[in-house]
């Protein structure tokens, strides 16, 4: 029965391909766009798998949309460029079902390494792209796009933000539309993808963009209109709608629904209406630059600028000169909360590696997941990040280009989630291009960052259902590395006495350290105690949010913070800190 429900708009995506039928969703999580195929895993007539990455993930929607079912698959933006490989010839061959993809940018960096701007994508590969503004129009667009992808023989894109993923609002929900398996039915000259077959899928594509573009310029579902009879027209979509809509209540306005192929005809119709045209969207001028494409004359990223977040206040400062914009002003009794720069927890298996590295100075070569925070006082310790899996490919490269003895001073750093992400190839090229590296793979047993997702490694599958669990040793081995151990990142004297003799090795060697992260114990231990503290700030280097300095300079405990790790009474040269039951390995 229809309802109303307040929803994320990750979990309306969700709901969306539910009640469209979709049999099939496969993800690698990534913020902000996690939370969608988490809710999806709840409708149990979805078969919803965390796959090892997003290549693989795209590559199973591929199959079951060719299979017949409408299939779902979603991840940030980043992952998007790790997809593209199997998107850019999907949009070729078409589909069978359904096939619709989500991506979730991040402007502002909350959560990623960059700011990629994903509409590009869907220009590249010529794929049409939804934007919704709010969650309700993430349930409505999501069902679009099934629709869409069907009517048109393409994967549709859905184009998400931090903002729409990760707001609440109410949200008008449906029933499900059950589909049955079409007959399958062989076609490999649309399938296949040889030279021959894909010169004429080309063709095709370019034919159905084309179709697209001019049913869009017609078609209400592309776009909306709100002629306030002004002199002054923004053309927006996404989350620009509403900041235009707070900040310039004056203005008329253009709603694209669909940013690509853009409505060309309403874009003439809508600059028609009004003698100043302006876009107002975040990061690049996307929209800009189609519109003026077209030779319609139009401005906006000379007002807004290409980096970070929009806002009413940004869109209001920056339009400022125009009738009825004025800018809000300022409050005295408003101030900026202090600073607060993430942190590893309390307990975190990764401090204890951190620690190490930076007390021997060591050449880091990081990697993407909660152990990038090294970098941060108080470790120091990581000098390179590029992307999911490179810190091994890195690590190489500093090898290549400075020689045997900086190799033994370097290390690479990865977790398990993202070593079967994208880290395997990578230490295979290692061993068999004869490179100098150690690899240090951090297994706390889940991918920690992004929520505490299962991966092949933690033994469970999305469900929390049992499933294999991947022997991270006999990986390394069977990828070549002859010298492989695991140890307790707490046992510095293991951990220290594995560097000293794998870093000295000429050639790959791998490190497993292996402790379960904090959080997934839930046995909490009592906390430490500091008795007789002699202030030498030993501890201090570990960057424990439990510990701090009273007045004098002793070390105190946040017993609400501390979970009994135990790892600040290891370091302490003078035996001031103490709990028999925590100290033990």
């Amino acid at each position: 029965m229809p309802d109303k429900k307040l929803m994320l708009g990750n979990e309306a995506i969700a709901r969306g391909a539910w009640e469209a039928g979709c049999g099939v969703v496969a993800s690698y999580p990534g913020t902000p766009s996690t939370e969608i195929t988490e809710a999806a895993a709840s409708y149990g007539e979805m078969d919803v798998e965390w796959s090892v990455n997003e290549k693989v993930a795209m590559e199973i929607a591929a199959g079951a949309s060719i299979g017949g079912a409408r299939t779902l698959t979603c991840m940030k933006h980043v992952g998007l460029n790790v997809a593209a490989d199997p998107l850019f010839t999907l949009a070729y061959t078409g589909v069978n079902a359904g096939l619709v993809v989500v991506v979730a940018d991040d402007p502002g960096v909350h959560s990623s390494q960059n700011e990629q701007d994903s509409r590009f994508y869907a220009r590249s590969a010529h794929l049409p792209m939804l934007i919704p503004a709010d969650a309700q129009e993430c349930l409505a667009f999501t069902k679009l796009a099934f629709e869409l992808s069907e009517r048109f023989d393409t994967p549709v894109m859905i184009g998400a933000c931090t903002r729409i993923a990760h707001a609440r609002s109410l949200v008008q929900t449906g029933g499900r539309v059950e589909r049955d398996l079409p007959e399958w039915k062989r076609n490999p000259a649309k399938y296949v993808m040889l030279p021959g077959p894909a010169r004429a899928r080309h063709l095709a594509l370019e034919d159905r963009e084309r179709r697209v573009r001019e049913e869009a310029g017609i078609g209400e579902w592309a776009y909306s209109i709100e002629d306030n009879g002004g002199a002054v027209g923004v053309i927006c979509s996404g989350t620009a709608y509403h900041y235009v809509k707070e900040a310039m209540p004056e203005a008329s306005v253009l709603k694209l629904n669909l940013v690509y192929p853009l409505p060309e005809r309403a874009v003439a119709r809508f600059a028609s209406m009004v003698e100043r045209l302006f876009v107002v969207e975040e990061l690049e001028p996307f929209i800009e630059d189609a519109v003026r494409a077209m030779g319609v004359e139009c401005s906006g990223k000379d007002r807004t600028g290409r980096q970070g977040e929009l806002s009413v206040n940004r869109v209001r400062a920056a339009f400022a000169d125009l009738p009825g914009v004025k800018r809000d002003a300022a409050r005295a009794d408003v101030t900026e909360p202090p600073a607060r720069p993430p942190a590893m927890c309390a307990g975190c298996p990764h401090r204890a590696v951190f620690y190490t590295l930076a007390k021997r100075k060591l050449t880091v070569s990081g990697d993407i997941g909660c152990y990038t925070l090294g970098m941060l006082p108080p470790h120091g310790a990581m000098d390179a990040c590029l992307c999911m899996g490179a810190s091994i490919g890195m690590a190489a490269g500093l090898h290549k280009a400075r020689g045997d003895d900086f190799a033994r001073r370097t290390v690479a750093v990865i977790g398990d989630s993202t070593f079967m992400h994208s880290g395997m190839t990578a230490l295979l090229d290692a061993v068999y291009n004869r490179s100098s590296l150690t690899l240090l793979i951090l297994d706390n047993r889940i991918t920690g960052m992004t929520g505490h997702q299962h991966n092949p490694a933690s033994g469970f599958d999305i469900h929390g259902e049992p499933a294999n669990a991947v022997d991270l040793e006999a990986v390394c081995r069977a990828l070549g590395v002859t010298r492989v151990r695991s140890l307790d990142p707490f046992d510095l004297d293991a951990l220290n006495s594995a560097l000293s003799e794998e870093t000295a090795f000429d050639g790959v060697s791998v490190i497993i350290s292996r402790r379960p992260c904090a959080l997934l114990d839930k046995k909490r231990r009592p906390p430490v105690a500091v008795e007789g503290c002699r202030k030498c700030g030993a501890c201090m280097k570990l960057g424990c949010p439990a510990l701090s300095k009273d007045k004098g300079g002793a070390v105190i405990v946040d017993p609400a913070q501390c979970v009994g790790c135990g790892l600040c009474a290891r370091v302490c040269p003078f035996q001031a800190i103490h709990d028999a039951e925590a100290v033990k390995v």
